[in-house]
């Protein structure tokens, strides 16, 4: 293993409540081995990019209400394609060699579970996402 893969393994949280088992379908285990993962070592990342997303987009998300949130976040992150590329390149560019490999040979599956594990991720710390100064006042 050269040195970028075994420093890119090494930093990667792991993720106990994760199991492998052997019927699990390649895309599965690939979520559950690299996706997971990665998508919680950049979590702070994923926060902050999408604070700056509700920034450049007028910061109307802080005047809506918690289901039009919901919603917000699922548009941006399904509907918006600059957006969910940048989102994908911050996992993706965390990535091996071989697990790069592996990804490109069904990467419209991966991509579909990847961008809902970003969602998911998101929608469970929706309460991070206040305006700003109501956060400093607290």
């Amino acid at each position: 293993m050269n040195p970028r893969q075994t420093n890119l393994k090494d930093i990667r949280p792991e993720i106990s409540s994760i199991t492998i088992h052997d019927n699990m379908s390649s895309d599965e285990r690939f979520q559950n081995q690299v996706l997971r993962p990665v998508i919680k070592l950049q979590n702070d990342l994923l926060l902050a990019v999408f604070k700056n997303y509700i920034v450049k987009h007028k910061s109307v998300f802080y005047d809506l209400t918690m289901e039009k949130r919901i919603d917000y976040i699922e548009n941006a992150i399904h509907k918006d394609m600059k957006f969910r590329n940048s989102m994908k390149g911050m996992v993706i560019g965390l990535f091996t060699v071989e697990e790069y490999t592996l990804y490109t040979q069904n990467s419209s599956a991966l991509n579909k579970r990847m961008m809902n594990l970003v969602k998911e991720r998101l929608l469970s710390q929706i309460q991070l996402l206040e305006r700003p100064e109501l956060l400093a006042a607290v």
